[in-house]
């Protein structure tokens, strides 16, 4: 069944439950050539009792997952310095090293301060140097955070290491499906579920803050969309119309929600004032319209409608109604993720049996299809756009996977124990 299809007959029929700690862990599937080599010397430590986390090698394979850098094994690293002054550079220019980072750990009486140099080998500089304070529930997040701050000194653009993704995991037990949405960091570690329900989850959306998620739940037996505090686990009820209620997005200021409602007889995309829960009808056609993301602007929406007799990407002005198709190759588009700044846009494409995950440069519509796997669907952009996670299926088991918007970069993640679907980036939590 085709996605949409799919989609569309889900919402019309589960139920079930939930339950256990989901654990992710990622492959690295394929490798971009030209990667950057790094060595990330093992961070000193003085403490009495072990770090909880290995620093250097939570930044190490960070900066590795990310395709554009190869860390050298530490097996090979010819010194462990933890300070620029006791480098020597002809020794890692020789084992071919453009970059070092040394480092230590140092207990504090509330905590952790962690020091970290970003040595540039060939001209024996310092390009960064921080000191960051943690404590050891946030010492793997600072690691994240240590990795972007490398990431953007040497590619110049944002990392998107310290963020997280949501997905909806679901597990067979006893003989009866259960379902739990989880929120992990980006490399899968963390995995903590903040819903468990026996009825089916679907949708997950992020709110700009990326404090929130918005989902849909069938847990009173009809579709129902509503918005949760990831930390807190505060939630409210958004949508419990008569009919369909699915698909929600947030807009960029986060005061509005669009969202996908029936209850007027059709599939159609509405827009919802948060504050003054004012519901406005954005489209109006005989055909399914479904699947809106919001524009980086607010001033559009892109969605899915099988208007012009199968399933398109079509974009819609917030304020004038004007509706405009934006797929024309092949017979099934659908799905549609906007890059955060607005250029690109990833999708489903469709050619026979086959799903793909496929980019778009909106401007001149040039496409790209990144994956060749039988079915992907699901795509979401890292925030700084370098990476699209999707979900895809084999041999019937159901996992999330990231390419990079060239291609050259691949990656898995699989569930430990049931299957994985809907992944949602978030955004820079603010």
């Amino acid at each position: 069944m085709q996605p949409l299809l799919r989609t569309l007959a889900l919402i019309a029929c589960l139920s079930c439950t939930m339950n256990a700690q989901a654990v992710l862990t990622i492959e690295i599937t394929q490798g971009a050539a030209g990667a950057l080599p790094i060595a990330i010397v093992p961070f000193s430590w003085t403490g009495a009792e072990p770090l909880p986390v290995d620093v250097a090698g939570i930044i190490s394979a960070d900066l590795q997952r990310s395709g554009r850098f190869s860390p050298l094994a530490v097996k090979d690293m010819v010194s462990r310095p933890t300070e620029a002054a006791q480098v020597n550079y002809r020794d890692w220019r020789m084992v071919g090293m453009d970059n070092l980072v040394v480092g230590r750990v140092t207990p504090q009486a509330d905590g952790y301060m962690v020091q970290f140099q970003l040595l540039d080998v060939v001209r024996q500089t310092q390009l960064a140097g921080y000191t960051v304070n943690s404590d050891r529930a946030k010492l793997r997040w600072t690691a994240h955070q240590i990795a972007d701050m490398i990431y953007e000194t040497l590619i110049g653009e944002p990392g998107a290491f310290a963020t997280r993704i949501a997905f909806v995991s679901e597990i067979l037990e006893a003989g009866k499906r259960k379902y739990s949405l989880q929120v992990a960091d980006s490399d899968g570690f963390n995995a903590r579920p903040i819903l468990k329900s026996a009825q089916p989850l679907m949708s997950p959306s992020w709110s700009p803050d990326g404090n929130r998620l918005a989902y849909v739940s069938f847990e009173t037996g009809a579709a129902a969309i509503y918005a949760q505090d990831i930390n807190t686990g505060r939630r409210e009820i958004i949508s419990f119309a008569k009919g369909l209620n699915n698909a929600p997005s947030w807009s960029p200021d986060g005061r509005k929600l669009a969202l996908v409602l029936s209850k007027d007889g059709n599939p159609e995309i509405y827009v919802l004032d948060l504050a003054a829960k004012q519901l406005r009808r954005l489209t109006n056609n005989f055909a399914i319209d479904t699947e809106p993301v919001w524009t980086p602007d607010g001033a559009a929406i892109i969605f899915t409608s099988d208007r012009g007799g199968a399933p398109q990407i079509y974009r819609v002005a917030v304020g004038s109604g004007e509706t405009t198709r934006l797929t024309f190759e092949g017979k099934y588009n659908s799905r549609p993720a906007l890059s955060p700044n607005g250029k690109y846009m990833a999708f489903v494409h469709g050619t026979g049996n086959q799903f793909s995950i496929a980019t778009i440069e909106l401007a001149n519509g040039n496409m790209q299809v990144l994956t060749n796997s039988q079915l992907d669907e699901s795509p979401s952009f890292a925030p700084n756009g370098s990476m699209v996670i999707y979900a895809t299926k084999e041999k019937d088991r159901g996992f999330l996977s990231a390419v990079s918007v060239d291609g050259r970069v691949r990656q898995r993640l699989i569930l430990q124990e049931g299957q994985a679907r809907e992944p949602a980036w978030s955004p820079y939590v603010r």
